[in-house]
């Protein structure tokens, strides 16, 4: 009896707690609205050209339409050895990809959100240096799809106006 009572009690306990989804409305939603109103400036490097491509596919930016917003992003993108044998070679590197972003007011030119994002990896250093180059690469896009989708998330609590 008890095995059935606490999650019938929690069930109807969960519409009492004024949670409610993000992107509630869908395509439709505020969220989502104000979100495709945001036009991304130009990230400089191949990493930058990752970003921007990773961001404009999450945001469902409208290419020519009328933007409310601007997001300008910088990178800072460091890979660093940690892992060192006794004859000085790196056997593991730490690559750290973080992002500082500003939201900027287009009508306004105010900045209404100033914040950072990041994530990092640990790339195995092997002897062959096209495969640990190959995996520095994959690092760097798995990176970007991360910190593109910290920075989205930060965006949609935006425009939900929390």
């Amino acid at each position: 009896m008890n095995r059935f009572f606490v999650p019938v009690m929690l069930a109807l306990l969960l519409p009492a707690c004024s949670l409610q989804p993000l992107y509630s409305g869908g395509s439709k939603g505020a969220v989502a609205q104000t979100l495709g109103t945001i036009a991304i400036a130009p990230i400089e490097g191949k990493n930058g050209w990752l970003m921007r491509n990773a961001l404009t596919d999450r945001l469902g930016a409208q290419e020519g339409g009328s933007a409310q917003f601007r997001l300008i992003v910088v990178l800072d993108d460091q890979i660093e050895g940690f892992g060192v044998r006794a004859d000085d070679t790196v056997t593991r590197e730490r690559r750290t990809l973080r992002a500082r972003y500003q939201l900027v007011s287009v009508a306004t030119g105010e900045t209404v959100l100033d914040t950072t994002a990041g994530s990092d990896a640990g790339i195995d250093v092997v002897s062959s240096e096209y495969a640990t180059i190959a995996g520095e690469n994959s690092a760097l896009e798995n990176l970007t799809q991360k910190v593109a989708d910290q920075i989205v998330t930060r965006l949609s609590i935006y425009a939900r106006g929390e």
